[in-house]
């Protein structure tokens, strides 16, 4: 009889689907103001049918124009972060490996504050310097790990693990040299390294929704490559595919989702490694399932953890602090786990 946890079941993709709706409406519901839940639900039906909207101009700019985008690009960024952890575990056979493992965070953050600290304020844009930097600086760094790893020994997994650790750490000296340029701009930089969706609009959606559709379809796609991986390249090489080169491909794809996510929200951590590793548990650890649910999850969590963040107390909290509260007694615990299954 075929292991089910293997394949994706419909009944499993649409609880996921059906949990992540109920997400996104109750996130948009919520608010510092308070627009009362059946007025916004009854805005939203006004809509579809063309009926007459009970909110004033300001309470439905309130909703469309803040809410709304800022819901949907944390589904867009937790699922982008989610996926690309998944597969970076997957890759790198490590359960601990995230999004960031390849100096993809080292790379926006020195870019980022390259923009903050030396170049001139800018307006006019159609988007503006900081996300454009982040964007280059994300694919900068995972582009120079790869390099690197490549000219030392090949491009595997062990050489290309070491190479992004290297070139972390080079980029964040680079960082910390140019925020002692001007110290003045440290709070900027650091507000845009805790991570945050406070300034999102239709626009920030725009920029990161391509990139990250794109390499989510790629991922779905490699779903059953990535399965072949984790028998062994020999393994892979028999049944006539080339590692090296879906290696490579998915890590790219991976690493396009992560600098589109950053450069529209700053350094969110921990998504990458929870949402994978609750999806394993509950649905199995196939990459056929835990791909795309990883998709799902990850938007749901991010939605949420952004819902807590803005409504939790006066002030907005950074997002990257609500889930460090979250991810960093998850990651202890599977940092024991795997310890137990070692000895």
């Amino acid at each position: 009889m075929p292991d089910t946890r293997t394949r994706l079941r419909a009944p499993v993709l649409v609880t996921g689907i059906l949990v992540l709706v109920a997400v996104l409406v109750s996130a948009v519901l919520a608010g510092a103001s308070d627009l009362g839940w059946q007025r916004v639900l009854a805005e939203f039906w006004a809509q579809v049918t063309g009926g007459q909207s009970p909110l004033s101009a300001r309470e439905a700019a309130i909703v469309w124009q803040l809410r709304v985008p800022r819901v949907l690009l944390a589904a867009v960024v937790g699922a982008a972060l989610a996926v690309s952890g998944a597969t970076f575990q997957g890759v790198f056979r490590n359960p601990l490996a995230d999004p960031y493992l390849l100096g993809a965070a080292a790379g926006a953050g020195m870019a980022a504050t390259l923009v903050v600290v030396l170049a001139p304020s800018v307006t006019g844009w159609v988007v503006g310097p900081l996300p454009l930097a982040a964007f280059a600086g994300a694919i900068g760094g995972v582009g120079l790990s790869w390099l690197v790893g490549r000219s030392a020994g090949g491009g595997g997994t062990s050489t290309l693990l070491l190479a992004g650790v290297a070139v972390a750490s080079f980029l964040t000296a680079i960082q910390t040299f140019t925020q002692q340029l001007n110290t003045q701009t440290l709070r900027q930089v650091y507000t845009w390294m805790l991570g945050g969706l406070s300034v999102s609009g239709w626009r920030e959606v725009a920029i990161a929704v391509p990139y990250v559709a794109v390499a989510a379809v790629v991922l779905c796609l490699s779903a059953r490559l990535l399965d072949v991986l984790t028998l062994g390249d020999a393994e892979a090489a028999s049944l006539g595919l080339r590692p090296g080169r879906i290696r490579l491909v998915v890590l790219a794809a991976a690493s396009l989702a992560t600098a589109a996510a950053v450069s529209v929200s700053g350094l969110i951590g921990f998504v990458g490694i929870v949402v994978p590793h609750v999806v394993r548990m509950l649905a199995g650890a196939s990459h056929r399932v835990v791909i795309p649910l990883s998709l799902i999850g990850g938007a749901a969590f991010l939605v949420l953890a952004d819902q807590v963040a803005r409504t939790i107390m006066p002030g907005e909290l950074p997002l990257g602090v609500v889930t460090a509260f979250t991810g960093a007694p998850f990651f202890a615990w599977i940092l024991r786990s795997s310890r137990r299954r070692v000895s």
